[in-house]
């Protein structure tokens, strides 16, 4: 998967850490909610504004970390 269009890195948002592209939700939470267990079902009800796509993407530039 391409993240690059949903993942971006910026120094004034979130202290330049990843975030999901249009919004302030970084990869790290996303990811520290999947290792607690949360589902992706979970996580887009928790976070409506998310994408299926948007969860895919943060796995996919952590595994390239």
């Amino acid at each position: 998967m391409d993240y690059t269009q949903r993942i971006t890195h910026n120094p004034d948002i979130m202290l330049g850490k990843p975030v999901i592209a249009g919004t302030r939700i970084t990869v790290e939470l996303l990811l520290r909610k999947l290792s607690e267990g949360m589902t992706i079902e979970q996580v887009l009800t928790a976070y409506p504004h998310l994408a299926r796509e948007d969860v895919y993407a943060a796995l996919a530039y952590a595994s390239d970390q």
